[in-house]
């Protein structure tokens, strides 16, 4: 009688606490939305120090490094297409601040960990 009991009560422990999990499957909309949130926070930083006076300079830098603080511990970092943030944050900064002739190259500080 104990022993079907502790039978009973180990399959039961068994059945309820050994569930197989499953990976969170994270879709691509998902990144291309984190990609525009990072896209839109640099543009805004960018376009809000060059109207303050700051030098290009000085502004590109301010941007990243701000951008780089507030997204780097976020799991969708590994997930990234960087050419696509890149490109990207230029469309952006030519639609919100009329800066057309923004390099490319000048973003190559921004990567997160």
């Amino acid at each position: 009688m104990i022993k079907r009991f502790f039978t009973f009560l180990f399959l039961t422990i068994f059945l309820i606490f050994i569930n197989p999990v499953y990976s969170l499957e994270i879709s691509s909309r998902t990144i291309e939305k984190y990609t525009m949130r990072i896209s839109n926070k640099f543009s805004r930083t960018y376009c809000n120090a060059t109207k303050f006076g700051i030098s290009y300079e000085g502004a590109l830098a301010f941007a990243i490094g701000e951008t780089n603080k507030e997204f780097k511990n976020n799991k969708l970092n590994k997930l990234i297409d960087y050419k696509f943030l890149k490109n990207s944050i230029v469309n952006s900064l030519e639609n919100d601040c009329q800066e057309y002739d923004f390099p490319v190259k000048s973003l190559e500080k921004l990567e997160f960990e």
